[in-house]
């Protein structure tokens, strides 16, 4: 097969995903296996049934304080009386299935939160109902208060009190990142020209964003070792010492090699911000820090000058929910960096925010985030709708009440047998690393050619991988779909796969189909040798 890879060089990974879909897809009697997707094949069911019961509940209380005429219209629901009615309900419906959690997050939120109950019902049947603004427009407030309790055991390891950050719901992750980077620039932190580090290999629409036009951002690649299970060696994160570099932006755990990043990164990191970097700002993205063995964010060690991002999306099957949240710490270096603007860029953002309150200057980052997220003019509507949230704090609560962390361990399991019928069947043996996380795997092609037959053979693979068609002709010879690494950053010929998309049987198809492709390259590279 010829492919001109050269009109797909500019495309995105994502993008190109759609090319190789229909070269995969394009043959009679062939099953097209993609294991490119990141989307996973499973779902937390519990905490979505208790949402669904939730909403029957919440229902019913707006028809008990106004009903008219049984036409279907009801009423705000009233807070008077909430528990006695919520405790009869889960009492009659107890044979249900997601009543019972209900009935025990109730009595979590109550007993080891210390939040108000009726507050609770309140907030989460209105909040169902969705027959309010979000208010306050960051985040409700019992809500916010559960879901810290969330970030703070998962993320930080509970080495912050809930009480120290703050949270702002949003539209997932990447509507995280648009947002954080448009105030940034607004608020004059980041300017066109700035430097900004970036932890690569990366998820690719990160490295994209800053070199949008609008933001004209200088990437600084901070270069996981391969050698070294993909963990930034000591050379490269000494360029945060460099006072040019604004933010260091990374996954953790990364995307695509799924590790991370192990304590001797995490206090080099904290040692250059203490001695050298105290104004540095840490962007970090740890949508996979609940697949990791005793994960600690970067926000655990450096609290203060961490902007932290989390979505609900991949560790409870939700991500057409939309449903993420950027935490700060409440002492932060943003919040120092707009104190210490230039006094005219102060009284410009005076104006910009003088609509939401009169002293301006004692706004918040997070809070300008919310205004940014509605153009200011509108930040009396802004917030994620009310039902997302509720979803969201059933999820947090779903997880804080699992005290064996019993779903956790089932789905690192899942992912685990995953890659290891993966590794069987392609021949090669799974690398043993405590940082491994295994949502997703990195075939380096190279490296695989030259377990399975050598060095030579392995240079020979890389040489036919130069022309970039090699993920095309796997699609086209096998029907299996796997992203480029190279567009998230890597610097050798590799391929991506998710490990959460697909199942044990199909994994094991794709490790058999591609070493069956690895043993005909083989017997061409020996027919050339002779």
């Amino acid at each position: 097969m010829t492919v001109d890879y050269s009109r797909y060089a500019k495309l995105s990974p994502f993008e190109l995903k759609d090319e190789l879909i229909k070269l995969a897809s394009g043959k009679e009697n062939r099953t097209m296996l993609n294991a490119g997707r990141g989307n996973p094949n499973f779902l937390a069911t519990l905490p979505r049934r208790a949402f669904f019961r939730l909403g029957l509940f919440a229902t019913a209380e707006a028809e008990l304080s106004y009903s008219y005429m049984n036409t279907g219209i009801g009423g705000l629901p009233n807070i008077d009386g909430i528990e006695g009615r919520f405790e009869r309900f889960t009492s009659e419906n107890l044979d249900l299935e997601g009543v019972a959690f209900l009935q025990r997050a109730l009595s979590y939120v109550r007993d080891q939160l210390g939040l108000s109950a009726s507050a609770f019902l309140h907030e989460m049947v209105e909040g169902i109902l969705g027959c309010n603004y979000p208010v306050p427009p960051r985040m409700l407030q019992v809500s916010e208060e559960i879901v810290r309790h969330y970030v703070v055991k998962e993320m930080i390891g509970g080495q912050l009190p809930a009480d120290t950050i703050d949270v702002f719901a949003v539209e997932g992750g990447t509507a995280a990142m648009t947002y954080i980077f448009n105030s940034l620039k607004q608020n004059g932190i980041v300017k066109r020209g700035d430097k900004v580090a970036i932890g690569m290999p990366v998820f690719t629409p990160y490295i994209e964003i800053p070199e949008l036009d609008e933001y004209g951002l200088v990437e600084v690649p901070i270069n996981a070792d391969p050698s070294m299970n993909w963990q930034y060696p000591d050379s490269e994160l000494e360029k945060l010492k460099d006072p040019a570099i604004k933010v260091f932006f990374c996954i953790n755990p990364s995307n695509p090699p799924s590790v991370k990043l192990d304590d001797r990164s995490l206090r080099k990191i904290a040692d250059i911000i203490d001695k050298d970097r105290s104004d540095l700002i840490v962007l970090t993205d740890d949508v996979y820090g609940t697949f990791a063995d005793d994960f600690r964010s970067l926000f655990a060690t450096c609290p203060s000058n961490t902007i932290l991002v989390y979505s609900f999306s991949k560790y409870f099957g939700a991500t057409g929910w939309r449903l993420g949240v950027i935490a700060t710490h409440r002492d932060n270096v943003l919040d120092k960096a707009l104190a210490a603007l230039p006094e005219p860029v102060k009284v410009s953002l005076d104006k910009r925010y003088g609509s939401l309150l009169p002293d301006v200057r004692s706004l918040k980052f997070i809070d300008r985030l919310v205004a940014d997220s509605r153009t200011v003019a509108l930040n009396h509507t802004a917030g994620l709708s009310t039902p997302q949230q509720v979803q969201m704090v059933l999820f947090s609560l779903f997880a804080l009440m699992d005290e064996t962390d019993s779903y956790k361990a089932t789905l690192k399991k899942v992912i685990r047998r995953r890659e290891s019928v993966l590794y069987r069947e392609l021949g090669v043996p799974v690398s043993e690393d405590p940082n491994g996380v295994d949502y997703y795997t990195l075939l380096d092609l190279e490296e695989i050619s030259r377990k399975l037959y050598g060095d030579a053979f392995a240079a020979w693979i890389k040489e036919q991988s130069s022309a970039g068609d090699l993920l095309f002709r796997i699609a086209d010879q096998t029907g299996i779909v796997l992203l480029p690494g190279r567009g998230f950053g890597t610097q050798q010929p590799s391929g991506r796969v998710s490990l959460a998309n697909l199942n044990e049987y199909e994994y094991a198809a794709i490790g058999k189909a591609l070493r069956k492709m690895a043993d005909q390259y083989y017997e061409q590279f020996r027919k050339l040798e002779t």
